[in-house]
């Protein structure tokens, strides 16, 4: 596809498969950062990852697939580097990144982006032109990125979206942790991470400053994140 090709080339090509086959947990913080690209048939996107949460299957009473494997949460139970997109409130997709080892379901649901490229079309699919607004929230992020259930089971690796393995830019942001939004179980986990501050951050503020980003989070001892 002639849009990826040119999507590779200026913000850099698909992380491999190795780096969702971890504990979501750990990709969820190495996400931050990282440029989400989609060669659309519309036309070019890509945002940076500025907020995301954590779900950990059946060792997480607030994931799909707490329960087991089923006809929707199948695509967490398969291949890390998947796309897993799902319907809520009859009227919002979210879209979320497949990681754990197959067979051991775990995700990492989108929450904020910050808009690079593209905002034209985001504007389109979305309404309104404050960019700080285009892909704040889960179903901001699929809507603006043309993201639905057709997507559901997208190669991050291979596809038309993927997550940039270029170095991830955090621009003086620290990384925060802190409760997960809108669940009712496991409310106490802080598997919600998000860049401090920023201003395309959905929910409300994360909880203290990750310890492991005390430093600048452009300093070599931050970003060096495994790809």
């Amino acid at each position: 596809m002639k849009s990826r090709r040119a999507g590779i080339e200026r913000f850099g090509p698909p992380l491999p498969r190795a780096f969702y086959d971890r504990p979501a947990t750990v990709v969820a913080r190495a996400m931050l950062g990282r440029l989400m690209v989609h060669a659309s048939p519309d036309g070019l996107l890509a945002g940076r990852v500025v907020e995301v949460e954590a779900y950990r299957g059946r060792l997480d009473p607030a994931s799909h697939a707490f329960r087991g494997r089923t006809a929707r949460n199948a695509v967490m139970f398969g291949p890390p580097g998947h796309l897993y997109v799902y319907f809520t409130y009859g009227m919002h997709f979210c879209a979320n990144l497949v990681t754990e080892p197959e067979g051991t379901a775990g995700a990492v649901l989108l929450r904020a982006l910050e808009p690079i490229h593209g905002l034209a079309l985001m504007r389109v699919r979305r309404g309104g032109s404050d960019p700080r607004r285009l892909t704040r929230g889960p179903a901001c992020v699929a809507r603006a990125l043309g993201l639905c259930r057709e997507h559901n089971g997208l190669d991050l690796v291979a596809g038309p979206l993927w997550l940039s393995a270029a170095p991830p830019e955090r621009s003086g942001w620290r990384i925060a942790r802190g409760p997960r939004v809108g669940i009712r179980r496991a409310v106490d986990r802080p598997w919600r991470f998000c860049l401090a501050g920023h201003p395309c951050v959905s929910g409300p503020a994360a909880g203290a400053v990750d310890r492991r980003s005390a430093r600048r989070p452009d300093s070599p001892a931050i970003a060096r994140v495994p790809r």
